[in-house]
């Protein structure tokens, strides 16, 4: 447990505005006052404010009267709902790299269901083995070198998995050969699966489309667990009917909830889950945790963990 932080005579502590108000609230305001932290409804009387609504609704309003606030926390590692919202005037930070473990091992499931087949073979009614394909000896391309991409690599090595990490920096990932955006197409090529674990922006919606599609093997496996924006839906629904890539798995579509007779729920090479490779039940402790470690760094003057980048939108 973080111990509390002990105030200095004569200076004024600081006071977090935790909003809006609800079970989540309630769990983060309890910790930060726990580790010895300020917390207040009124956002007039805040320097920091936690948000724990799942979207932006009511928080411009918030900011207004938040004229003293010189930092936000945002509770999600996808920020681009808040995107209007986000400047430069403050410091904003999100819980990017807390939920990689989760989504990773979410990830790997989805991976191993497809390439081996565990979709079909649990809904089938007779005996019939199919075509399937194993992560040892595999190449998995991983777009997104974040906390889920790092990660996932982690769990992929050990099953003699050889992977590749792709990023806007191409800087380095422990384990995995890693390459900048522009190469990226080089990589398809030769991929057994594909992994989609990058932030939503202008530059990553619609990444994955006709051409990018064309580029990947016909036995290689699309895994997304980043944005269903970050694919044009119409163009992988054409590539699983003709059978240009051998599946697909999608934790999040476009569009989201994917509506009762979409396509893609008819197709046998595509598996759909309803966006839980993390829920809000399985990252609040994780999030109380990083609230609870940035308000003690804030309170120090210390740098914050899962900083924005306003210019980068992530």
């Amino acid at each position: 447990m973080t111990e509390p932080v002990e105030v200095t005579a004569g200076v004024t502590p600081i006071s977090i505005a935790v909003l809006p108000a609800g079970q989540l609230a309630n769990q983060i305001g309890a910790a930060l006052t726990e580790v010895g932290l300020e917390v207040t409804t009124d956002p007039e009387k805040a320097d920091a404010l936690v948000w724990c609504a799942p979207g932006p609704s009511g928080m411009a309003a918030v900011l207004q009267q938040a004229a003293r606030v010189r930092w936000v926390q945002l509770p999600y590692a996808g920020v681009e709902r808040f995107s209007r919202l986000i400047d430069d005037q403050r410091t904003w930070t999100c819980a990017k790299d807390i939920y990689g473990p989760s989504v990773a091992e979410f990830t790997l499931g989805l991976l191993i269901a497809g390439m081996r087949r565990i979709d079909r073979y649990a809904v089938a009614t007779h005996w019939q083995p199919l075509p399937e394909a194993t992560l040892a000896r595999s190449k998995v391309a991983i777009f997104g070198a974040g906390g889920i991409g790092r990660s996932l690599t982690e769990m992929l090595l050990p099953l003699g998995a050889e992977v590749t990490v792709v990023s806007r920096s191409g800087g380095a990932v422990p384990g995995a050969h890693a390459v900048a955006e522009d190469q990226a197409r080089e990589i398809l090529s030769s991929a057994d699966a594909v992994v989609l674990a990058l932030p939503l922006t202008p530059a990553t919606t619609g990444l994955v489309d006709s051409p990018f599609l064309a580029s990947m093997k016909p036995t290689a496996w699309l895994v997304n667990v980043a944005r269903g924006r970050v694919v044009v839906t119409d163009d992988l629904v054409h590539a699983l009917e003709v059978g240009q890539i051998a599946g697909a798995a999608l934790d999040v579509t476009d569009p989201e909830p994917l509506p009762a007779g979409h396509r893609l729920w008819e197709l046998e090479n595509a598996i759909i889950t309803p966006h839980v490779a993390n829920t809000g039940a399985l990252g609040a402790r994780e999030l109380v945790e990083l609230v609870s470690e940035n308000g003690l760094r804030f309170s120090a003057g210390e740098p914050l963990l899962g900083l924005v980048d306003p210019h980068l939108g992530y």
